[in-house]
């Protein structure tokens, strides 16, 4: 969702709109495939940068704690550009900066050069969704949004396989540089195809940060936090804890698969859960299972069982059980503030990366104890997000 204002479209939208909203669909799939896939070749960077795993694994919360705190920062900073000299731009920084990884010499310039990536996606992310649903007539716009955000559901599904693909074909820089290489081609097209449109009105950062001040969103934003930060605590390591329950190194691509399929039926299927069921239904159930997925993949790390099928279907419930988080908690967060709805989803998802933050530190710590504690501390978390769930949930019953 978006952190600005959706300008209205005119009556007879421009031809290009629908072209311009793939193209900025495939941006998205860039900035996702970008945000992911660094946890498909941790190991291989780490040892060419004589670094541990762990160390490595800074990158991923480097530029997941940088796009947490820039998104809403850039959101005030730029809302006056017009999109397309934003959205190109942004783009054009997130390809320079990931061809500065593909080169970086020293752990040092990597991470500067994620947190660089980082500003480029949290520019993009937002502005490409305004942009699409301005860009169409009104009846269109659902399937604009929907288009565009799919990008990022459909790099969750297959971005982090394709870079664990490449970065054995080839290398990690080499996966980098074909990330920088998408960008910069999405920038190149978006300039001559995509439309004029005006940029918004400028909501200091305070009057945005305002909101975090009412009780019943500081009760629902944590939870994105800590939700995340479970499912990712293993994930931004998957290929060594995938290793240590005995999938081969060539089925890791596979089982990354299998996660991100997870996620996709999981989110989908979530959204259709939550206006049938309710939000709290979804997220009991969510939890819980990620809870025991994770769970049993410690049990298998912890006892040396060889049971690869069984992985990869705790692997499926895995993707699934962690995205099946964001449309009811956008739910949750849109209820208790109705008239700040664009806003709190923002902030929802500035949560979700402090979450990858959160996570990829905590599995990091673990690591070195090895996979069954990293599995371990995710399935732990799961439990306590369940608890804070239920917990809050109790407190805001009428009494």
């Amino acid at each position: 969702m978006s952190n600005v204002s959706i300008k209205p479209a005119p009556p007879q939208a421009p031809p290009a709109g629908l072209s311009a909203t793939l193209v900025l669909a495939l941006g998205t799939f860039a900035v996702g495939t970008d945000a992911f896939v660094v946890a498909g070749f941790l190991p291989p960077m780490a040892e060419d940068l004589h670094v541990g795993t762990a160390t490595a694994g800074w990158s991923v919360t480097a530029f997941a704690a940088a796009y947490a705190l820039l998104s809403p920062v850039l959101a005030t900073l730029l809302a006056r550009l017009p999109r397309r000299t934003l959205l190109i731009a942004a783009l054009a920084t997130l390809g320079l900066a990931n061809l500065g990884s593909a080169l970086a010499p020293s752990m040092a310039v990597l991470l500067l050069t994620r947190v660089l990536a980082a500003a480029g996606a949290a520019a993009y992310t937002p502005n490409a969704g305004a942009a699409a649903a301005s860009l169409v007539r009104p009846e269109q716009r659902a399937r604009a949004l929907a288009v565009v955000v799919g990008g990022l559901t459909v790099a969750t599904a297959v971005g982090v396989p394709l870079g664990n693909a490449a970065s054995h074909w080839a290398s990690w820089r080499v996966t980098l540089a074909i990330v920088a290489g998408l960008c910069l081609a999405v920038a190149a097209v978006l300039a001559p195809i995509m439309p004029p449109v005006p940029g918004s009105p400028r909501v200091p950062l305070r009057t945005r940060l305002a909101v975090l001040r009412r009780p019943a969103v500081l009760t629902v934003l944590p939870l994105t936090v800590l939700g995340m930060a479970a499912g990712y605590t293993a994930y931004a390591y998957s290929v060594p804890v995938l290793t240590a329950v005995h999938v081969p190194e060539h089925a890791v691509l596979w089982m990354l698969l299998l996660y991100g399929l997870g996620a996709v039926g999981g989110n989908l299927a979530s959204g259709w859960a939550t206006d049938r069921f309710g939000s709290s239904v979804v997220l009991t159930a969510g939890y819980a299972v990620m809870a025991l997925a994770l769970g049993a993949l410690a049990w298998l790390a912890a006892s040396g069982a060889d049971a690869v099928p069984l992985v990869g279907a705790l692997v499926l419930l895995w993707g699934a059980s962690c995205w099946c988080q964001t449309p009811p908690q956008q739910h949750r967060l849109i209820e208790v503030a109705p008239q700040e709805a664009p806003l709190v989803v923002s902030l929802n998802s500035s949560g979700i990366y402090a979450g990858i933050g959160l996570g990829a530190t905590l599995g990091g710590s673990a690591l070195g104890s090895g996979a069954g504690p990293v599995y371990g501390l995710g399935a732990a978390l799961s439990v306590a997000a369940l608890l804070f769930l239920r917990l809050s949930l109790r407190r805001s019953r009428p009494s």
